[in-house]
Order: C-alpha cells, then sequence, then structure tokens
C-alpha cells in the first residue's frame, strides 16, 4: 500500500529544501549589502538575480500549500504558535520583494532608501524562517488539536541564536554565488568576506549542535546511541569536509567550487533537522501519521503536484540556464 502521508512529508521536505537553496543566495545578498557601499557593484549584485528571484519564492508557496492540505492539523498548530515569526517573514519577503524592484526606478536621492529596506527586509525574513526552525527543534506544546502553549513560545535564546545562525549561512551563500557570477573586483571582495562568514557558519553549527542535544535528551538519545551513532557520524565528517573544501577553492581563486560546496554544507544542516524530528512534524506532539489529513485528500492533491512539480522544475532549470554566466558592470534586466 502506497503511504501517502510519507509521499507527501517528502513533498515538503523537497519543497523547503529547494527554497533554501534558491532563496537562500538573493536573501543573502540582501544580508551582505552592508558590506560593498560602491554604487555600481551594488548594482551589480542584485542584477545577479533580478531575471529568477521572483520565480524561487514559488517553493515556499508549494511547501506551504502542501503542508495545509496534507497536514492541516500541523499547519493549524504552527500558525498558531509561530505567528508572530511567520508574519515577520512575510512582512521581510514584501519589503525585500518592493525595494529589489523600486531602488532601480528611485532617484538617486532615494535610492539609499531603498537600500535600506532591502536589507532590512532580507534580514527580516531570514531572521524569521531561522526562528521558527529553533523553535519546532525546541517543540510545541499541543493539546487535543489545538495549540496550548504560551504565545511567546518562539522568544526563546535557542530559537534567536538559530535565527542568527541561518542569517550567517544565507549571508555565505549569497557570498559564494556572488563569487560564482561576478568577475575582478567585486569577486575579490567576495572571496575575501565568504572565509570570516565560513568560520562563522562553523562556529553557529557547533553551538546548535552542542546546545540541541544537551537540552533535548530525546534528540541526544537518538544522535548517541548506537547504531544511530554510526549512521550519523558522516554528517558532522561532512561538514568539516566541505568547510575545508570551500576555504581552498576561495584559495586557488575558484568560481563555482565555493557556491556549490556551500550547498551540500546546507543540505548536511538540513539533514541534521531532519534526523533530530523525525517522525514528528510537530515535535513533540504529532508525528506526520496524527496531522494528515484523509487519504483521499491527499491522494486527489498529488495527482495535480505531480503534474506541476515537473513545470516548476522546467522552467526553474530554464530560467537558469537562460541566465547563466558571468554579469558584467553595465548589464540590467529592469
Amino acid at each position: 500500500m502506497i503511504d501517502l502521508s510519507l509521499i507527501w512529508f517528502g513533498i515538503i521536505i523537497f519543497s523547503t529544501l529547494m527554497y533554501i537553496v534558491m532563496d537562500g543566495f538573493d536573501l543573502g545578498i540582501g544580508i551582505i549589502f552592508p558590506f560593498n557601499r560602491h554604487p555600481q557593484e551594488r548594482d551589480v549584485m542584485v542584477n545577479t538575480v533580478a531575471p529568477v528571484w521572483d520565480g524561487n519564492e514559488t517553493w515556499l508557496v508549494m511547501g506551504g500549500a502542501s503542508l495545509y492540505g496534507a497536514f492541516p492539523l500541523a499547519y493549524s498548530v504552527v500558525t498558531d504558535a509561530l505567528a508572530v515569526p511567520l508574519t515577520a517573514m512575510l512582512m521581510g519577503l514584501i519589503f525585500r520583494g518592493v525595494a529589489f524592484e523600486f531602488r532601480f526606478k528611485a532617484t538617486l536621492a532615494h535610492r539609499p532608501f531603498w537600500d535600506r529596506a532591502f536589507v532590512g527586509g532580507s534580514i527580516l525574513a531570514t531572521f524569521s524562517q531561522g526562528v521558527v526552525v529553533g523553535s519546532l527543534l525546541n517543540g510545541l506544546e499541543v493539546t487535543g488539536r489545538e495549540y496550548s502553549g504560551p504565545a511567546l513560545a518562539w522568544l526563546t535564546p535557542f530559537s534567536l541564536f538559530c535565527g542568527l545562525g541561518l542569517v550567517i549561512a544565507y549571508a555565505l551563500l549569497g557570498c559564494t554565488w556572488l563569487i560564482m557570477k561576478t568577475t575582478e573586483d567585486l569577486h575579490r571582495k567576495m572571496s575575501a568576506l565568504a572565509k570570516p562568514l565560513l568560520l562563522a557558519l562553523l562556529v553557529a553549527i557547533g553551538v546548535i549542535s552542542l546546545w540541541t542535544p544537551l537540552t533535548h535528551a530525546n534528540i541526544a538519545h537518538r544522535w548517541f546511541t548506537l547504531p544511530n551513532l554510526f549512521w550519523f557520524l558522516p554528517v558532522p565528517l561532512l561538514v568539516l569536509v566541505s568547510a575545508w573544501g570551500i576555504f581552498r577553492a576561495i584559495r586557488r581563486g575558484a568560481h563555482y567550487a565555493p557556491f556549490l560546496l556551500t550547498l551540500l554544507l546546507l543540505f548536511l544542516g538540513f539533514s541534521g533537522l531532519g534526523i533530530s524530528i523525525w517522525p514528528w512534524i510537530v515535535p513533540p506532539s504529532l508525528t506526520l501519521y496524527d496531522a494528515a489529513s484523509p487519504a483521499y485528500s491527499q491522494a486527489f492533491m498529488l495527482v495535480g503536484s505531480l503534474l506541476i512539480i515537473p513545470f516548476i522544475l522546467g522552467y526553474t532549470f530554464w530560467s537558469y540556464y537562460v541566465f547563466r554566466g558571468k554579469v558584467q558592470p553595465g548589464d540590467g534586466y529592469h
């Protein structure tokens, strides 16, 4: 018998990972904007993602809609418990999107305002996403079919630190994207910036990796009991190998390897999250089967999703293929 709940869980994980990969680097560009004050180079930074940035958020919509349809109980609990950070995330994405377009059309006197809005929206959206992830790791209280925890359950040191960690991760992703897409001075500036960002990210990963099992006994048991320890040990080792590869690639002036290895680094972090919470979709109260909608609803939606996901993948691949290569000063898409 087909396990529809497991299939839908996989679709949501895939959509979330695609969003992190694709929207992460353009949010990261906004985060590292303050490190480069050169107006023409800022235009180049934005133009590297101008043709594709709005399509990247399709995966966020896909993931949210899938959660709503396939696991409505989880959707209601999460939106109730995390209404503040989710609303802040949406506000950040709105400001980022508006500023993205308006900064090219604004007069020189008004452009600094839209640059600040671009930076602020990018940081707010990213930080809020990290807070949501940290809050889910901490767990949400559920009684019956309703969230029963405090309104500010998301406001904890751990979830706030996860927000900071994701800001650093997206900043590195944006930085390595620019290494891949730019030339000359901007390429050298981003190569220099990537090294401290990578060190900061490794520190953040280390802190979260220690903090999580120390404060969550169930996660510590899952990580460190045999034979699980042997299965999970490759994850931290691959993190170190990926970080070493990024350093080496930057030192030898590589263009593509830093970005690809950063993607691997984020994938490993995301896999660690999945390992920690499985099979809970709202830890520690609801498994994916507890929160699932009726099987006929999941089957009906699955038909549509299996039709639309290949189209999304197709136009995503085509747009990146068309706008491949380096972006030069003077190139523009507005």
